[in-house]
């Protein structure tokens, strides 16, 4: 009896605090949630983009940083071994250093995701849960990076010789079942991980937003925010 007395305790408060949030959220405008929201976009893409897109911005961050990729990771010791490690800290370097240049490109594809945000889509990143920034800007913005990222990476790794045998190898290895097919090319892997490393930073701001609105730094986000 006590548990269940409990449970339904716990199912009342539950439904006390989304009423609540829900009489919070009843009393922001329309006009203040969507500037919030897009504001809040604005500062999760800001802080990735500076983040990332300076030299060392992937190499020195070891949560984004790019290792070798498949089998060739899993390889790596025996490389060194056999006096290949300069080579395989050239192609890492080389790797990194493309996704730097790469992501310090992404900011008008993401201001062009914020500017096309609906009403309908402020009011599901302000109600779809813990990352729905982060979700926003991968639905919209994938392709769009996808297509500016390639070509500064192939600029990148075209300079390395690495690069074309490093195809080879991986092509062989994909069609044995050794590696992914999606990483038996090096840009694609590059541009992936660039991706990668860029949506991973801005879940990181989103979340120290939603955690901490009052220390978000804008009285508008402070409002929209702290009503969740």
């Amino acid at each position: 009896m006590r548990r269940l007395l409990n449970l339904l305790s716990g199912l009342c408060l539950m439904l006390v605090v989304g009423l609540a949030q829900a009489g919070a959220l009843a009393a922001i405008s329309s006009a203040d949630a969507g500037t919030g929201v897009k504001e809040a976009l604005a500062k999760g893409a800001d802080y990735a983009v500076v983040s990332l897109g300076k030299d060392g911005g992937f190499l020195g961050n070891s949560k984004v940083r790019i290792p070798l990729p498949g089998y060739l990771q899993k390889a790596e010791s025996a490389l060194r071994m056999f006096g290949l490690g300069k080579a395989a800290d050239q192609l890492i370097e080389t790797m990194n250093h493309a996704a730097e240049q790469a992501v310090a490109e992404a900011r008008p594809v993401l201001g062009e995701a914020i500017r096309k945000m609906t009403v309908q889509d402020a009011k599901g990143i302000l109600t779809g849960g813990e990352d729905s920034v982060t979700q926003y800007f991968k639905r919209t913005s994938t392709e769009q990076l996808t297509a500016k990222f390639m070509p500064i990476v192939k600029a990148s790794t075209k300079k390395v010789q690495l690069a074309d045998k490093y195809n080879q190898f991986a092509g062989k290895a994909a069609s044995s079942g050794l590696i992914e097919q999606k990483d038996a090319d090096l840009d694609s892997y590059v541009t992936q991980k660039a991706m990668d490393g860029l949506f991973a930073m801005i879940a990181e701001e989103e979340k120290k937003l939603r955690s901490n609105p009052l220390g978000a730094g804008s009285d508008l986000l402070k409002k929209v925010f702290g009503a969740l």
